[in-house]
């Protein structure tokens, strides 16, 4: 099935969150408003707009039960919104709650735990901030995650029992902490991760394998296996309980989102523009195939989708290739540089869309580009998939 395509703007989506009945989308167009658009029809229509952030909003996250949105940004706050009945019109509006974050430096991504009594906030200052509410005084405070985080944290992602968190880092390693708060947590059961979970107690830690920033992290749907995808190109998803860790090496260029879909698959997109879909077990892993399928690219409007799908087999890079080696170029050539994948530029954000099963159905993914793409989960060509080899470490 042809994926759903959405163009919001020309400009970049920094980040989306559907919520919990799909009808409505919260994205940031690269900006410091928060743009909540409605679905009509085929299309979506912008209906409200989060403005409270003075620079750009880097993550957001709309917590399915409660309704809540978290918004994070680089003015190194986070706002949580609600709605509430206006009082002069009695019209839902979404209104902002202080959060008291206590960073100085950026907020990089942020999530709520499984329970939505907390949240937390990866930034700039080499701390995650864990927020709880202070309903004394009507505001979330943090505790801060810090040692032995060394530099940017860029991702953050909790585990089902509402207490562990995984956080990638720009200092090249990907953690497991415990977030455990004693006002807020029940104490949680022993898992492969350890049973002693004081708040900020280390369950892990795995570096890049060849040294490059840990872009993203996420834990599988049981919670038992851990994925994280660095800037050296590579996918690692780490079996404590083993122990093993593999590592898929990709000859495209990094990803820097990632999510399950079950526990044997992953999906990872980013530089490359496509959705790259990996599979496995405890007995291996390895890359299988992209969800951007010649299918897809033409009902996207891309009628040279079926010669191939990644940025090197782009009309761009042909006609420079074409340059480069007979001294040359066409006129036609230089006039089509559409890439081959449905998203045109860097995929920025890859999310769960819909369930079915035990097991998400649909993806929802967002770009440069300005394109919101839902994606079936299971569409999956092995054309153009990325090549890798997966390797274990005792």
């Amino acid at each position: 099935m042809a994926p759903e395509v959405f163009n919001f703007a020309q400009t970049p989506i920094t980040c989306h969150a559907f919520s919990a009945d799909h009808k409505q989308v919260a994205v940031s167009l690269n900006s410091n408003d928060a743009q909540i658009f409605t679905r009509q029809g085929a299309s979506w229509t912008p209906t409200e707009t989060l403005s409270e952030h003075d620079k750009l909003i880097t993550s957001i996250d709309w917590a399915p039960n409660s309704n809540r949105i978290v918004t994070a940004s680089q003015d190194r706050n986070a706002y949580v919104w609600q709605q509430t009945p206006d009082p002069q019109t009695g019209k839902m509006i979404w209104k902002p709650t202080l959060v008291l974050l206590r960073i100085n430096r950026a907020a990089t991504d942020v999530r709520w735990s499984p329970k939505e009594d907390k949240f937390a906030v990866a930034s700039g200052a080499r701390a995650i901030a864990i927020c709880s509410f202070d309903p004394e005084n009507n505001w979330w405070v943090s505790k801060l995650l810090k040692k032995p985080i060394r530099s940017t944290v860029l991702s953050v992602d909790w585990h089902p029992n509402n207490v562990l968190l995984a956080a990638g880092s720009a200092d090249m390693k990907a953690r497991v902490f415990s977030a455990y708060i004693k006002e807020v947590d029940e104490k949680p059961a022993a898992t492969v991760w350890g049973s002693k979970l004081p708040f900020n107690t280390i369950c892990g830690e795995y570096a890049s394998p060849a040294g490059g920033w840990v872009h993203a992290v996420a834990f599988s749907p049981s919670g038992d296996v851990l994925a994280f995808a660095s800037h050296d190109s590579s996918v690692s998803i780490v079996y404590p309980g083993g122990p093993a860790i593999y590592n898929i090496r990709i000859s495209s260029l990094p990803f820097v989102t990632l999510t399950w879909t079950g526990e044997d698959t992953i999906v990872a997109a980013g530089h490359d523009c496509q959705p790259v879909i990996f599979s496995g077990s405890e007995a291996g892993w390895q890359g299988v195939g992209t969800l951007d399928d010649s299918t897809s690219g033409k009902a996207a409007g891309n009628p040279r989708a079926g010669a191939g799908v990644g940025r090197l087999n782009s009309a761009a890079f042909s006609t420079f290739r074409d340059a480069d080696s007979r001294g040359h170029t066409s006129s036609s050539a230089m006039s089509d540089t559409k890439l081959l994948t449905v998203h045109q530029n860097t995929i920025t954000n890859v999310r769960p869309y819909e369930f079915s099963g035990g097991r998400v159905s649909k993806v929802s993914t967002s770009g440069v580009d300005g394109n919101l793409v839902i994606w079936e989960a299971d569409n999956v060509s092995a054309s153009g998939v990325v090549a890798g080899m997966g390797s274990m470490r005792m």
